[in-house]
């Protein structure tokens, strides 16, 4: 779909349940929102993933002239307000990244937590990004496609490689000029001590256009940040490297579990049950169950919820259908309200409990149903 932000007509694609957490994803510079295709397709199940063009890039004009750091994540922030979205989890590969950091910088409010794949505080030297913008001036983006994909992939022979060449090819050489004009222009100074939001970086071992050293500098600017280095992957990786980049993606946004269970199951329940209901239920603990909602944050949302496995749609699917099997009234009604945020539809539900009828009995799936069936009604009603 197309969206006014600002003075541009973004094109954006808008994936996943409507009540999710909202993921940002941006792209690098001469591709366009495909290059995340593999990481929304899974993502998309348990966040509402939103994709744009960049300016300049693919669908979306204004490219004409240079632009900036900052006028580009103004961008994500104008459309950000034009969804009606406060904040979102923000992704961004090569020059998507750049910009993840700088939103964070200037406007840290929108801004939940920063995914930063194959790129770096500042890009160096600035002179191959103003030979970039002679060449694609003098002769379009055929004068920089082979060394550019030398630098983008290990195998340019690939069928997604030979798609990314498609992507590079047919970006407007006008925009493509203006992206590299903030690549030349972009510092690391303006960003010192300004990035507090918690931070995964994601770089690939060969990577030669930002390399592991510059994801190693993100690294040490932003305190509490993690690297994750894919072996054998090069700048654009979530194509080559697609499960490698999805799983590192899904780790930080279900908190890393590795690091704090703790933490991260506190994440994953928000994201499920919502962040009102669990505000509401830990404001309700007292010494009595302390110790087991802790347990329960732990091990089940720390611990079971966050592996990688099963996708969070099936993970829903599955819980709904245990607990309407045994009975388990308030858990099935709480987790039939999750679903807004999970991604299952009714559709889904209704052939749950059809299999529920079949193995656990008729009158039980019947009594679910009526439950769901409320329920949904509500949710309909709900603003």
């Amino acid at each position: 779909m197309f969206v006014t932000a600002g003075d541009l007509n973004i094109h954006v694609q808008v994936q996943g349940p409507p009540g999710a957490p909202a993921l940002l994803m941006l792209h690098s510079v001469g591709t366009g929102l495909h290059v995340w295709d593999p990481q929304a397709e899974v993502l998309s199940r348990g966040f509402r993933v939103i994709r744009p063009d960049l300016r300049g890039h693919g669908l979306t004009a204004g490219g004409e002239g240079e632009t900036s750091m900052a006028a580009l994540a103004a961008d994500a922030v104008a459309l950000l307000d034009a969804l009606g979205v406060k904040a979102a989890h923000v992704a961004g590969l090569s020059i998507g990244g750049r910009v993840a950091m700088e939103m964070a910088a200037a406007h840290p409010d929108r801004v939940l937590s920063l995914m930063l794949c194959d790129t770096a505080l500042e890009f160096a030297p600035p002179e191959l990004w103003q030979a970039r913008i002679e060449a694609v001036r003098a002769g379009g983006m055929a004068a920089v496609a082979e060394g550019v994909m030398q630098r983008w992939v290990v195998d340019p022979g690939s069928p997604s490689s030979r798609g990314l060449l498609r992507m590079l090819l047919g970006t407007d050489p006008a925009g493509y000029a203006a992206a590299c004009a903030a690549l030349r222009d972009a510092r690391a100074a303006p960003l010192a001590g300004r990035i507090k939001a918690r931070t995964t970086v994601v770089v690939g071992e060969k990577d030669p256009a930002s390399p592991v050293s510059a994801a190693e500098a993100i690294r040490d600017a932003v305190p509490g940040s993690r690297l994750v280095v894919i072996p054998g992957a090069s700048h654009i990786p979530t194509f080559e490297a697609a499960d490698a980049v999805t799983a590192a993606l899904a780790e930080h946004l279900n908190g890393g579990a590795g690091d704090d269970p703790l933490a991260a199951g506190l994440a994953v329940r928000k994201a499920v049950l919502g962040e009102a209901h669990v505000a509401r239920s830990m404001a309700n603990v007292t010494p009595l169950d302390q110790a087991f909602q802790d347990y329960i944050m732990r091990n089940v949302w720390g611990q079971i919820w966050t592996r990688p496995g099963l996708p969070r749609h099936t993970r829903s699917l599955l819980v709904l259908a245990i607990t309407s099997a045994l009975g388990r009234e308030g858990e099935f009604a709480l987790h039939v309200r999750a679903t807004r945020n999970t991604g299952v539809t009714p559709e889904e539900i209704a052939e749950v409990l059809l299999q529920v009828g079949a193995y656990a009995g008729v009158p039980t799936a019947n009594h679910a149903l009526k439950v769901a069936k409320d329920i949904l009604a509500e949710m309909e009603k709900a603003p």
